[in-house]
């Protein structure tokens, strides 16, 4: 037993709108029932920083989804912006290699609230091959986790260790088409598997009402945690490989589903 009042994995809704005003609306919407929000290249591209300090502004707390793929030099100085701006989790790519790796890392440690992961292989490409491979070079390289489909996670935990971060984009509640992603999971499969952090966006951005959309995504992930914790008899507060959630090992702030 850890004493860690353990919680379920957030929810991480995407804000994947072109316009500062479109997101601003949704963000108005899901708050504050929603906490953790991505900010993406298309969000980021149309309205730059400033869409960051709308979400803090908010209240919320920023995955910064940016997938970072350069040299060394640049990667360093990427990273250290966003440290600067005040995310709480940012992408880089494992593919940009292990020098690189290392320098965002050395960048993330000017903020002690910066998460950095590495992105494994995208959702929306079909296979595994290569994902544990790319978790272990990011963990050599300092990294604090990766991204990875649910099929996935426990793999990577195995490889890695308990406290390495996994986050899970592709989440689909049953039923909802998978558009352009091909590994996809429901939130309670990617509860059961052992993600920290579920990323949802067109599910609850397209919806008639998106925050009931969301509410109904939260109440899933608190019920398949809730099982979880009742097979493991320790009211939620380790995993059952006995340890901790990793989000909440990793001394992240607002790592709750609302």
């Amino acid at each position: 037993m850890t004493g860690i009042m353990a919680t379920p994995p957030p929810l991480v809704v995407a804000l994947d709108v072109p316009s500062l005003d479109g997101a601003a609306r949704l963000l108005d919407r899901l708050r504050p029932a929603v906490q953790w929000f991505k900010v993406g290249a298309v969000l980021f591209t149309a309205a730059g920083p400033e869409a960051v300090r709308m979400v803090h502004a908010a209240g919320g707390v920023v995955f910064l989804d940016l997938k970072f793929h350069d040299i060394p030099q640049t990667m360093e100085g990427a990273v250290a912006a966003a440290a600067d701006l005040g995310v709480a989790l940012l992408t880089v790519h494992c593919a940009a290699g292990p020098r690189a790796l290392e320098a965002a890392a050395r960048a993330a440690r000017r903020s002690a609230r910066l998460r950095v992961l590495g992105v494994t292989r995208l959702t929306s490409a079909p296979g595994r091959g290569g994902v544990v491979r790319a978790a272990r070079t990011a963990l050599a390289a300092g990294l604090h986790g990766v991204t990875a489909a649910a099929g996935e996670v426990r793999a990577v935990k195995r490889a890695c260790g308990a406290q390495f971060l996994v986050l899970t984009p592709g989440i689909r509640p049953a039923g909802v088409d998978a558009g352009d992603q091909v590994r996809v999971a429901t939130p309670q499969a990617a509860v059961r598997a052992g993600s920290d952090f579920l990323v949802v966006g067109r599910p609850i951005a397209a919806a008639s009402d998106p925050l009931a959309a969301a509410r109904a995504i939260q109440h899933e992930i608190t019920a398949a945690w809730e099982r979880r914790a009742r097979r493991t008899g320790v009211d939620g507060a380790t995993r059952e490989d006995g340890a901790p959630p990793s989000y909440v090992a990793a001394g992240i702030e607002g790592a709750s589903s609302g």
